[in-house]
């Protein structure tokens, strides 16, 4: 016999179909709750079957988000045998039926014969070290992406209230470029000021900076204001989102910054992040994010496997003679592994601080490939050299 139980798990809930052997289901369907009695309840089914079949079953149920983590941390507690499987396979293992009917129950079934149709893999955990850069990866650029949006928004509103703004600061963005906004937030305001207040309080808010900087900004703000185009009275709900906007922005740049400073330190204590981090162009927010998304490359035992799994292998269709002759990538593996990739591609190539990278981009590009797929293929390129060195534990060499 070889038993298997599939999950079909749902947000709280998951439910259950056993397989004694290919073409034979045991039980009827039921469903259990993700708290201690209902994986209680379901470790007893377990036994149940293990002990009717002669031998471990082993349990197979997809990657869904998070739901899937309280079941998942069940069965490596209890060390049971599991396969976590790819959405991807899952769902084109639904459609070999001719019935157009999904349940919860059906999709259970379809995972049980998946487990007989399928070459499978146990699934190997990522360590806890891992997986917590990888939260904390992942908190940061969604950290980011809401950051960005907010920057959009105060874009918006500054445009209404004091455009002319955007050229005092080189970084309008900086701690003291906002803080001064919020201190002079209006045109009017400005202009009734004298330069040595505004220098004065410039000074203030950046102590590291000579008075002299400070009395330079200080009339680069007395022109803008006296260039603005709106001398109106502004509607003060206008004001009330420039304040608002500012203080999130602060606080953004000051979460940002904790967050990094907390990924770095943990990233220092992986020999893999210092092994990536000698590819020319790959700064510590994107080593640690490749390191985090990678985990161990013991579960990969070809480099092709990696490329696989960060979903930039080339698609391939063919039928009779037919042969497409353009391939896109699959984009099947992880999302977040495949964007940092490009990203480091990119820096690589800016300023070729990459030699080997950009000697391989422009050998592509003069064989009339387009910039992405120039691109694509470089990203591939470095997933090949990434698998080498961490396997022979090696820094690269130019």
């Amino acid at each position: 016999m070889d038993p298997v139980i599939g999950l079909d798990v749902a947000k709280g809930e998951s439910q259950v179909q056993a397989f004694l052997e290919k073409k034979t289901p045991y039980k009827k369907s039921f469903k259990f709750k993700h708290n201690r009695m209902g994986l209680h309840d379901f470790y007893l089914f377990y036994q149940e079957l293990e002990q009717l079949a002669g031998q471990s079953p082993s349990v197979i149920f997809e990657s869904t988000g998070h739901y899937h983590e309280p079941v998942l941390q069940f069965l490596e507690d209890h060390g049971v045998t599991y396969y976590l499987v790819n959405p991807v396979i899952s769902y084109e293992a639904k459609k070999v039926s001719l019935r157009k009917v999904k349940t919860d129950a059906i999709d259970a079934y379809h995972l049980c014969e998946l487990y007989y149709k399928e070459d499978l893999e146990a699934f190997q955990k990522k360590s806890v070290q891992t997986l917590n850069l990888r939260n904390l990866s992942r908190q940061h650029d969604s950290l980011t992406g809401t950051y960005v949006q907010t920057k959009l928004q105060f874009h918006t509103i500054l445009d209404q209230i004091f455009p002319e703004y955007k050229g005092v600061f080189g970084d309008l963005f900086s701690k003291v470029s906002l803080r001064t906004l919020l201190s002079f937030q209006t045109p009017k305001e400005v202009e009734e000021l004298s330069l040595s207040e505004i220098a004065s309080e410039i000074h203030h808010l950046c102590r590291s900076r000579s008075e002299s900087w400070s009395m330079k900004k200080a009339e680069e703000l007395k022109s803008a204001a006296n260039k603005n185009p709106y001398k109106q009275t502004l509607y003060y709900s206008h004001l009330i989102s420039l304040r608002m906007y500012i203080e999130m922005l602060l606080q953004y740049q000051k979460h940002l910054s904790q967050l990094e400073a907390e990924i770095d330190a943990m990233a220092q204590e992986f020999e893999s992040y210092h092994i990536i981090r000698s590819i020319p162009g790959i700064g510590g927010k994107i080593a640690a994010t490749i390191i985090s998304e990678i985990g161990e490359i013991d579960r990969f035992n070809n480099p092709k496997k990696l490329v696989a799994f960060a979903g930039i292998d080339p698609s391939v269709h063919e039928s009779g003679k037919f042969k497409a002759s353009i391939n896109r990538i699959t984009k099947r593996g992880s999302s977040k592994l495949r964007q940092v990739l490009y990203t480091a591609v990119q820096c690589g190539l800016i300023n070729t601080r990459n030699p080997r990278l950009k000697e391989f981009y422009d050998r592509k590009r003069e064989e009339g490939k387009p910039h992405k797929v120039a691109v694509i293929a470089c990203a591939n390129k470095l997933v090949h050299w990434i698998y080498v060195l961490l396997k022979r534990k090696e820094t690269f060499v130019i």
